[in-house]
């Protein structure tokens, strides 16, 4: 029998702000590729180490720090990082430097700080955790497969009650950039909050840091439980719903009990369509948000949907910005996220009110 799993701590840092989206001020970014909101690092990094951290680094220790601060500061008997791209911005100071020293003597710092697993071992660093520590970089199911060595570490080790689970990336000069020479990007200029609105290749992008605090223990504050986390390397657009209707078959729920649809929705027409077939079949009577016109499409944006799922089953409200159509559950007890990017990596994770 598995275990119950709850998410007890939470924190994002993105494009928005919790205030920005709850209370109708959302920022609006006219670029294609816009950074996470800065918040003030020095609250949770030594000043002295700040310089020498990208950005990457700042919002992975600080999210970090703010969800298990959340959690009632549970120490964590495990730390699973997913990250896409990881530090990019190290990886490029490294690359420059082999340039710039024709590959000379270098400094170790960049290239150290450049693997993708140095977020979670700093972060480790920081909390000084010994514990289990792992880094999934798995492109756009980064997190989600972080969420399901979670999940197995919970249900298999009887030494293991508390998890600290993230998700990160950053955007770069270079590295970014890059997304432009095969169209992920889109080339028109606009708000993001018109991103729905133009029918045209690519999407817009951005960067973040969602972090949460899982355990087999409930407590005072518990934001959710974690059901269950699916993740399906490629699918057509005709097979989305007889899969979303067998994950949930698995978990004993019917498409009529789920009372809130989370879409990763990013304005691509080429492959938006898989959202489409959601939208106006099976789920076509449920009430569906999108996020991705406030904080744009990265490998672990899911993260970011996740965080939105948890706030929303706490407060049992929901932002106009987020809606898709007019339909407003009585209640929301059942929360179903799906996110997929350029066709692959189909995401499902089920969440419960607590």
């Amino acid at each position: 029998m598995k275990n119950r799993i709850f998410i007890n701590g939470i924190s994002s840092i993105a494009a928005q702000t919790e205030a920005s989206v709850f209370e109708n001020t959302v920022y609006s970014y006219n670029e294609s590729v816009f950074p996470a909101t800065a918040i003030d690092y020095k609250e949770f990094i030594p000043a002295k180490s700040l310089r020498r951290l990208s950005k990457a680094l700042k919002m992975s220790i600080s999210a970090a720090s703010i969800a298990l601060k959340d959690s009632g500061d549970l120490v964590p008997d495990a730390i699973i990082t997913g990250t896409g791209q990881g530090c990019k911005q190290d990886t490029e100071r490294f690359l420059e430097s082999i340039f710039e020293e024709e590959e000379g003597l270098l400094s170790p710092t960049a290239f150290i700080h450049s693997t993708h697993n140095t977020i979670g071992g700093q972060i480790a660093l920081y909390l000084n955790s010994n514990a289990y520590n792992i880094t999934y970089s798995e492109d756009s199911a980064s997190l989600e497969w972080a969420l399901l060595d979670a999940q197995m570490q919970l249900n298999l080790d009887e030494d293991v009650e508390n998890i600290l689970v993230g998700g990160v990336d950053e955007i770069s000069k270079t590295i970014t950039g890059f997304m432009n020479f095969d169209h992920q990007l889109k080339k028109e200029q606009f708000s993001n909050l018109d991103l729905y609105k133009q029918e045209s290749s690519g999407t817009i992008t951005s960067e973040g840091a969602h972090f949460f605090a899982l355990s087999n223990h409930s407590i005072e504050t518990t934001y959710a439980e974690l059901l269950d986390v699916s993740v399906i390397a490629s699918l057509n657009s005709d097979e989305i719903s007889e899969n979303i209707k067998g994950f949930l078959k698995k978990n004993q729920l019917e498409i009529s009990e789920i009372n809130l649809l989370i879409l990763g929705k990013n304005g691509d027409v080429n492959f938006d369509v898989y959202y489409s077939a959601l939208k106006e079949n099976v789920f076509k009577e449920t009430p569906q948000l999108v996020y991705k016109h406030l904080v744009g499409d990265y490998d672990t944006v899911s993260g970011y949907a996740l965080w939105l799922a948890c706030k929303i089953l706490k407060l049992q409200t929901i932002p106009e910005v987020l809606k898709v159509n007019k339909k407003n559950p009585e209640q929301i007890k059942y929360v179903l996220l799906y996110n997929q990017y350029l066709g692959e990596n189909h995401s499902f994770i089920l969440l419960k009110k607590y």
